[in-house]
């Protein structure tokens, strides 16, 4: 079994705005294309343009509709991947320690040349955040693009996550939520950031910002174009123009 560092250098993590997100999938599509290319095993498919099309994914979008308690329904959309757990329960059931939490940035790793696709990390996780590749048959989930945020090969801008970099919407931010002065940190603090089931005691490091009261749309009655006019009879000079009209 593989032991959790007591406490890490930095808290490496994600920050999701459920009111910003807008379920365009741009970080699902973003995400799959960078780790099928680069960082470990390629993430497989499965007969993607049969009946029963399947494959592996490191981040999924998931599309909610809320009824809150005032207010019109709302349509909330639920961006969910591995959260990199202060308390990972995915590291310590692992057997052969090919899952690990490193100590420089707190991210959460698969060794995967130790993984022997026991799955026992996927039962462990409450959140459904790793996944099996049925064509490598490892194990994979997030690593928050390591081989992009420290890569000095690319321009400054480029160095984080490739779901945050893509988002057309703005609704990703990363950055060091260990440091209270971080601009992640303050997003946080501003918009009452929480965890995701704060109940399973996992600690998660990515934070969610709520979706923002909506504004209350004005009541109408949906039959008014179908009602009679207030007035019957005009007046004034379309009134005397109506009465003209008639004479003729």
């Amino acid at each position: 079994m593989t032991t959790l560092p007591q406490t890490t250098e930095k808290k490496l993590g994600l920050v999701i705005d459920l009111d910003t997100c807008v379920g365009c999938h741009a970080c699902v599509i973003s995400c799959k294309g960078w780790n099928t290319e680069n960082y470990g095993a390629p993430l497989s498919d499965q007969d993607p343009y049969g009946a029963e099309p399947s494959g592996t994914f490191l981040n999924r979008v998931h599309s909610f509709e809320v009824q809150p308690p005032q207010g019109e329904a709302q349509l909330i959309h639920f961006p969910k991947s591995c959260l990199h757990c202060e308390d990972a329960p995915c590291v310590t059931v692992c057997p052969t320690g090919a899952s690990y939490k490193r100590v420089e940035d707190g991210i959460v790793l698969v060794n995967e040349s130790d993984c022997i696709g026991c799955g026992l990390c996927a039962w462990a996780c409450p959140y459904g955040a790793r996944e099996m590749d049925a064509q490598e048959k490892v194990m994979k989930k997030c690593t928050l693009c390591v081989d992009r945020i420290y890569n000095e090969n690319l321009p400054e801008i480029d160095r984080e996550p490739t779901c945050v970099r893509t988002c057309p919407a703005g609704a990703r931010h990363f950055g060091d939520l260990g440091d209270p002065d971080s601009a992640v940190s303050q997003l946080v603090a501003e918009r009452g950031g929480v965890d995701l089931m704060p109940e399973q005691g996992t600690k998660p490091v990515n934070k969610y910002l709520p979706p923002r009261p909506k504004d209350a749309l004005p009541e109408f009655d949906v039959l008014a174009p179908f009602l009679e006019p207030v007035i019957a009879e005009p007046k004034g000079f379309l009134g005397w123009l109506d009465k003209a009209l008639e004479k003729i």
